[in-house]
């Protein structure tokens, strides 16, 4: 009976996957607005969470009539908060080492020490004829004060580069480009270098896999490097003209999956960008007019969720734990959901802690959800 509810519930998934929508040991909870700290009238995007997930960095174009940036421009905040279970400060900017008059800075991304903060500067605009550039700023200590950004030049082109996301390790640079010779109008790229010390390689396009004919910007890398989410125009959207879409990968050396489209629960209205924290349990949305929303973009949170109910019964038991056993050692997806919810190619300890933090709790059947 057991293996019948096993052989159906993969059955289920697979339907899944071939339908073209991400959900397989994971889905994701209902999205929570940050509220109105973080959030106000105008427009919030580009969140990126700390290592520590204390910090939280994010753009917005808040008149906030500062001697250095007396236009409102977009600026780059920050809030921080004493424990992960307090609430959130009130935003500061950061300031005219990172904030330029005239000009717009948006789309932060943290490095994993914190003493490294990538973003994108230009104008904030879809044409053509304003340009965009990759800057960098550092920092000694998470105390100290940033020093003025500089130009990533190894990287920039002539034609508009932005959206970056920077590896948990600091030696793999995902980003968009516009540049020449790509399979749509914007793709995603990445660099690398071989310590931190080092200058940026010339960029890779991430290839027709990842690139389709349409746009396909704001990639977020998960800190275990194997999961790549980012917003696309392609074919195959729900209504919306922009949707979050996944690739996945089984080691930081193998290719990239096929993208997959994630639910529609993220995916509710166009969404501009999207980060995945550093534990992987959570995805921080910049999306369009959702409901009860305060501005026209604002930041949303949505918990992403391991499948532990394995069998499908709706109770986490002995009897998914030996579900578990039956798959050790292999790389079943369904059972691999640890230490990150969508797990790391091996059944093995980490699964079962996190499966264990589940035992006796009623769940929902995921796998019935439209």
């Amino acid at each position: 009976m057991f293996c019948l509810k096993k052989t159906l519930f993969t059955l289920v998934l697979t339907c899944a996957l071939v339908m073209g929508i991400a959900r397989a040991d994971f889905t994701f909870g209902e999205p929570a607005n940050l509220g109105p700290t973080i959030n106000c009238d105008f427009d919030e995007s580009g969140a990126s969470l700390s290592a520590d997930g204390l910090s939280l960095f994010f753009d917005c174009d808040f008149p906030n009539g500062s001697d250095w940036d007396p236009d409102g421009d977009w600026d780059i905040f920050v809030v921080t908060r004493q424990t992960l279970e307090g609430d959130w400060g009130n935003p500061v900017n950061l300031g005219p080492a990172i904030n330029s008059p005239g000009v717009s800075e948006w789309d932060a991304s943290i490095s994993a020490d914190g003493l490294e903060l990538y973003f994108t500067r230009g104008s904030r605009t879809q044409r053509k004829d304003l340009h965009k550039d990759l800057y960098v700023a550092i920092r000694e200590t998470t105390d100290s004060e940033w020093s003025t950004a500089v130009n990533l030049s190894e990287i920039n082109t002539t034609c508009n580069e932005g959206g970056a996301s920077i590896s948990a390790d600091g030696l793999s640079l995902y980003f968009t480009s516009d540049r020449e010779n790509g399979p749509g109008d914007r793709d995603l790229y990445v660099t690398m270098r071989p310590t931190k010390n080092d200058a940026w390689c010339t960029p890779v396009n991430l290839g027709a896999i990842i690139n389709g004919p349409s746009d396909d910007f704001a990639p977020s890398i998960a800190s275990d490097g194997l999961t790549l989410i980012f917003s696309s125009t392609r074919p195959g959207n729900y209504t919306h003209d922009v949707d979050l879409w996944m690739a996945r990968r089984k080691s930081t050396s193998d290719s990239w999956s096929e993208p997959l489209k994630l639910e529609q629960i993220v995916n509710t209205q166009d969404v501009h960008s999207a980060d995945i924290s550093p534990d992987g349990r959570t995805l921080y949305l910049s999306c369009l007019d959702r409901t009860e929303g305060f501005g026209c973009y604002d930041i949303w949170q949505a918990s992403i969720i391991p499948i532990v109910d394995l069998d499908g019964d709706g109770f986490v038991n002995a009897v998914d734990m030996s579900i578990m056993i039956d798959y050790w050692g292999t790389d079943d997806p369904l059972c691999d959901i640890g230490p990150m919810p969508w797990g790391d190619g091996i059944v093995d300890a980490q699964d079962l802690m996190v499966l264990a933090e589940h035992l006796f709790e009623e769940l929902p059947d995921w796998s019935i959800q439209p």
